[in-house]
């Protein structure tokens, strides 16, 4: 979940800043297995993946490094890296060092203070190669089997020196394939059983990774937790002698891809929505997760998207954005369903102020968007000494709908929403004929503390209503618990639908449990129909719904809730991470079968399931 300032940096240097050398623009990021042969060349050790500088070749427009070699022909070690670092280099890192040291200290603002953000499962780890992991209760269900569950997450891959935010880190895929066959005879029930799983744990190779791999340390700011008063200046003063030297080219993009993922015209992204998707690859014969690049969509996409897209179940078609701080602050464009851009962008220049747009929802004719109360104040780190994203109290979020099929803004209508704050989406869908629109949505009740101080936050799932006719907003509060990271079954995406499933917050970002919301009771006091406590200790992250696919009772349609609520969860006392599978119709979402990890999984933020058909229909290449 990365910080529109990384936005903000991307359009000012890239325009401002250009580096000595020749610039040339970089459209992928390839991984390829080495041949046995070059790996055998070398007889050293493996090297820590955590402060591993190996593995890359850089070439005009590819880097080629091996995820899983550890003997890549191009290794070298920190020591190296550090003995080989130019005279620019080891100025601008002294600056650094005295910045964090001395100007601004972590200690000064517990809120970034690595000792306490990095504590606990929340810590990184390692890369891990893929790993078979026992089913230890129950069977995994047929509509499970043969797929993966792949969740992202912040996952620095060196120990922060200054200031660090838990938005900040690298993003890591940890991705779970599933059996596909069963053992033995099974029990009957149409599930297969048995069988082991496979754990395997990768960075997505953003150009950031790559760039303080072979530097053997943090190179680019931290875009949360780096930009603060003089300091912040102090580091932009830096980030801009950096570029300006060559060491980095903000061309080449500044994301971390540490937020989401979206699988679309066959093939699988990694998102952060301050920078352009990455293509990721997971293989389903064994499990390993590979990099393909760096995807702006033979040039269609700049800048960057957001990590929510939408996608319609009904036309397959791709619906997302992107936001920054320089006008347009809003832009809007679409996909056709094999994964090419189509049509123009849309930009929406009625947006008045940069806000933190961070998710967005569609209906079958609009997409609403939201303009809520964390705004980006880069004139307050210049002349008030703060952080240049943060909270506006005064101002009134609105919701803004535009035609989804739009070519230009004209028809983007705003609405006023006093007090609502929503920073993800649960769904929204249209009623009287197209007049009304529906949207559900946590509102974000302490939206001061949404970045600052997390472990504060409430949020209250609200059902809004818009009359188009009219222009009249009402709400409707469906819950009065902490309630936010939820899904709902992607089969009714802008489509009227009955049932989500939300991450419990005790607090957030931690989520002790989950629960399962009846958007039919709206206005009948509290929708919580079902949940799941995991147990003193023990926490999850976000619940994915996989629907049941297989043939109804009778040839019919299966009912919404038929299928399987799944995440992973971590017990702080034992130091276990297991894979969880509830089913999603009981009314305590009863447990049908785990998968014991071989190590833990730092908590993270979204994930996805992707079924062994789309495994399989995978492109290999871009």
């Amino acid at each position: 979940m990365e910080a529109s300032t990384s936005s903000f940096l991307t359009a000012t240097s890239s325009r401002l800043f250009r580096p000595l050398t020749t610039p040339f623009r970089i459209s992928a990021v390839r991984t390829e297995e080495k041949p046995p042969s070059a790996q055998k060349k070398s007889a050293k050790p493996a090297p820590n993946p955590k402060t591993s500088t190996r593995g890359r070749v850089r070439r005009r427009k590819e880097w080629w490094c091996s995820p899983s070699s550890s003997h890549c022909c191009c290794y070298r070690s920190p020591g190296a890296a550090a003995a080989a670092a130019s005279l620019p280099a080891t100025f601008c890192n002294t600056l650094d060092e005295l910045i964090n040291n001395f100007v601004d200290p972590p200690v000064l603002r517990p809120s970034v203070d690595p000792r306490y953000v990095l504590s606990d499962n929340f810590a990184p780890v390692d890369e891990l190669p893929p790993t078979p992991c026992p089913v230890v209760r129950g069977a995994i269900p047929r509509c499970l089997a043969g797929g993966a569950y792949i969740r992202n997450g912040p996952n620095p891959q060196h120990l922060p020196r200054g200031p660090h935010h838990l938005f900040d880190g690298d993003g890591m895929l940890h991705s779970l394939l599933l059996p596909s066959s069963q053992l033995g005879d099974g029990d009957g029930d149409g599930a297969a059983a048995a069988a082991p799983a496979t754990l395997c744990s990768r960075y997505v190779r953003t150009y950031k990774y790559l760039l303080e791999r072979d530097a053997g340390g943090p190179v680019l700011p931290n875009v949360f937790s780096g930009f603060h008063g003089a300091a912040g200046l102090a580091r932009g003063a830096v980030a801009a002698a950096r570029v300006l030297t060559g060491q980095m080219n903000p061309a080449e993009g500044w994301g971390l891809a540490n937020t989401s993922l979206a699988f679309f015209g066959g093939r699988l992204y990694a998102l952060g929505e301050s920078d352009l998707p990455y293509a990721v690859r997971v293989d389903p014969a064994t499990g390993d997760v590979g990099t393909l690049g760096r995807c702006d969509f033979e040039g269609g996409v700049s800048m960057g998207m957001t990590a929510h897209p939408k996608r319609d179940p009904a036309t397959g078609e791709l619906f997302a954005f992107r936001y920054g701080p320089v006008p347009p602050f809003l832009t809007y464009f679409r996909f056709d369903p094999a994964g090419n851009k189509a049509g123009p962008d849309v930009p929406v220049y009625s947006l008045r102020q940069p806000c933190f747009l961070h998710d967005f929802a569609i209906t079958e004719r609009h997409a609403l968007f939201p303009d809520i109360q964390i705004v980006m104040k880069p004139a307050d780190m210049l002349v008030g000494g703060g952080a240049p994203v943060g909270s506006d109290r005064g101002k009134v979020p609105r919701l803004g709908v535009l035609p989804r099929y739009a070519s230009d803004e004209s028809g983007m209508r705003w609405f006023e929403v006093p007090g609502f704050n929503m920073m993800h989406a649960l769904n929204a869908w249209e009623e009287a004929r197209g007049a009304e629109l529906v949207l559900v949505a946590p509102n974000v009740l302490s939206i001061e503390h949404a970045l600052e101080r997390m472990e504060l936050v409430h949020s209250c799932v609200e059902m809004v209503r818009i009359d188009l006719r009219t222009g009249a907003v009402s709400r409707t509060p469906l819950s009065a618990e902490n309630l936010d990271f939820g899904v709902i079954h992607p089969g009714y995406v802008g489509r009227r639908n009955r049932y989500a499933y939300l991450g419990v917050g005790d607090p957030m970002p931690k989520i002790s449990g989950v629960a399962k919301l009846d958007f039919s009771r709206a206005g009948r006091g509290d929708c919580v129909v079902a949940r799941r406590d995991f147990g003193p200790g023990c926490f999850a992250g976000e619940p994915f719904f996989v629907p049941d696919d297989s043939p109804a009772p009778g040839g019919g349609r299966r009912e919404e809730d038929e299928g399987y609520a799944v995440c992973y969860v971590h017990d702080e006392g034992s130091g276990e991470s297991r894979f969880v599978i509830m089913d999603a119709r009981s009314p305590q979402l009863d447990i049908v079968a785990e998968v014991l990890l071989p190590r833990r999984v730092p908590y993270g933020f979204h994930g996805i399931f992707v079924t062994q058909a789309e495994l399989r229909s995978q492109r290999p290449q871009l």
